[in-house]
């Protein structure tokens, strides 16, 4: 079964979710971001947001988490790597830095665009 085509679909599933969790236990930045996600997903509730305006805040909370992730997988290859300081890692990992950066600023931008 795990060798046809909805076998591995699911065990791809699986290691996606185990690698959710894995981030959600581990990385305090993660962390903080999902705390922030149910603090605007009451306060959507809170404001009876519209449909569409759920559908951007969804939209926002799952780019942050997702660039979030990508970020920490970019920091632990980087230091399995090269674990020592180097200039050409510090910039790698600032540049990831900087892409959860933008999607933290969009959803800023999206949660507070409410009308």
């Amino acid at each position: 079964m795990w060798n046809s085509y909805i076998g591995k679909r699911l065990k791809g599933f699986g290691y996606a979710f185990k690698g959710a969790l894995l981030l959600l236990r581990h990385e305090a930045s993660i962390q903080v971001q999902a705390s922030i996600a149910i603090l605007m997903t009451f306060a959507g509730f809170y404001f009876e947001i519209s449909i569409v305006e759920w559908m951007f805040q969804i939209f926002a909370i799952g780019l942050v988490l997702s660039i979030e992730g990508l970020n920490t997988a970019v920091e632990e290859i980087a230091d399995f790597v090269h674990p020592d300081f180097h200039n050409k890692i510090g910039f790698i990992k600032d540049v990831a830095a900087g892409a959860v950066f933008f999607a933290a600023v969009t959803a800023v931008i999206v949660g507070g665009s409410s009308s």
